[in-house]
């Protein structure tokens, strides 16, 4: 395994995979136009059309009939609290069928792991906002825990698909818990919709905060990959969650975020309260590869939990409001932290993690960049190697902290 820096060459347009189809979604930019005057014009002109397409879309429903008239005009209320109903209960459905699905994940990839000295388990508990947070946890039975790592999934993935890591922790003496965000995995919310990152930030210091009652003294780790490391580094900033935190890992972070055109960037903030559940249908469908490894993708696309659609607008001006916050407050991160990405990455972009380690003001902090690798780290050919580079991480962590 090769490591160096970051090549030439990138294009200055950064996108994000919507989920298992490989469809490339443009995401808004986290810094908006340069012209303020221009901005608010384009916004403006925004809301205008916006509002012509509502009105017109109320035209061409005009009913029929004097009868149908007065129907849409005595119930139009309850017509939409019908249209809300129905859509809250399709969700639950969604969520019923998505939480069977999660539960028959393996849970070991050798049935004789228990065996081994290997236990573990799915479980539910109420997140922040009372939802109902699918997690996951591999432990060591027949050892002592020397330490735990809570891993956060990327973007439209889910907790299951880190078995393989799980285990190579389990193996050294770390105990690993893994949680499915709001609207991702086995966890209750719409499919790939993310209302708001801080919520995550929020679910997982509950999960935290459970781990430390039922193992108190054991070390705990956050690792989080994607956005899921954009949103392990913010919750590091917080210091009732560093304070619980020997250190963080961050694989393929997405620290900074660029739109296909600023205009895109421009309207964020409207259409993500105007249409906050709307997804963009028109994006572009030259799939992007995230590992190097055929029978990791066709793992990937195939998995029925991965969120295939095309991103949902809150979820994308989410994305760019983390984006925005890390890179004004990168010399605000203290906590020790290591940093690993793939040079040839075209989802995430390394030179913001290189940026990270230069700027941040942590004492403890370490750099990986792995040559020609993509995204997908921990499901790259090498992910052994990957992985026991995490560990020594650790390993290096708990003997700080012993001395």
């Amino acid at each position: 395994m090769e490591r160096g820096a970051v090549g030439g060459g990138r294009g200055d347009e950064m996108m994000m995979t919507s989920g298992a189809t490989g469809r490339i979604v443009p995401v808004f930019r986290s810094v908006l136009s340069r012209r303020a005057l221009l901005r608010v014009a384009v916004a403006l002109q925004s809301l205008f059309l916006w509002l012509l397409v509502l009105v017109s879309r109320l035209r061409r429903r005009r009913p029929g009939s004097e009868a149908a008239a007065a129907a849409e005009a005595g119930g139009g209320t309850g017509t939409w609290k019908a249209r809300r109903r129905r859509q809250a209960k399709a969700e639950e459905e969604d969520v019923r069928r998505r939480r069977a699905l999660a539960e028959e994940v393996p849970m070991a990839e050798d049935a004789d792991a228990e065996e081994q000295g290997t236990r573990s388990d799915t479980f539910l508990i109420a997140g922040a906002r009372r939802n109902a947070l699918f997690c996951r946890l591999w432990v060591p039975a027949a050892k002592e825990m020397r330490g735990i790592l809570v891993i956060i999934h990327g973007l439209n993935e889910h907790s299951g698909r880190y078995l393989h890591f799980a285990e190579q922790l389990t193996a050294c003496g770390f105990g690993v818990y893994a949680m499915d965000w709001i609207g991702h995995g086995g966890s209750d919310g719409l499919h790939g919709y993310v209302p708001s990152l801080d919520y995550v930030i929020e679910d997982i210091e509950v999960l935290l905060d459970k781990i430390m009652m039922e193992y108190p003294g054991v070390p705990c780790f956050l690792l989080g990959h994607s956005t899921g490391g954009a949103v392990v580094l913010k919750a590091s900033l917080y210091p009732h969650i560093r304070e619980k935190l020997e250190g963080i890992i961050l694989t393929s972070p997405a620290l900074r975020v660029k739109p296909a055109h600023p205009i895109v960037g421009a309207v964020a903030p409207i259409f993500s309260l105007l249409a906050p559940k709307f997804q963009f249908k028109g994006a572009n469908k030259r799939g992007i590869p995230v590992s190097r490894d055929p029978a990791a993708l066709l793992a990937k696309y195939s998995d029925p939990l991965v969120y295939t659609g095309p991103i949902r607008v809150r979820t994308g001006h989410e994305i760019l409001r983390i984006s925005s916050y890390l890179l004004h407050n990168l010399k605000k991160v203290t906590v020790p932290f290591m940093v690993l990405h793939g040079t040839a990455d075209r989802v995430t972009d390394p030179l913001a993690s290189q940026d990270l380690y230069r700027e941040a003001a942590s004492r403890h902090k370490d750099m990986r960049l792995y040559d020609g690798f993509l995204h997908d780290l921990l499901f790259e050919p090498e992910r052994d190697e990957i992985g026991a580079e995490i560990i020594g991480w650790m390993d290096g962590m708990l003997r700080r902290q012993a001395v």
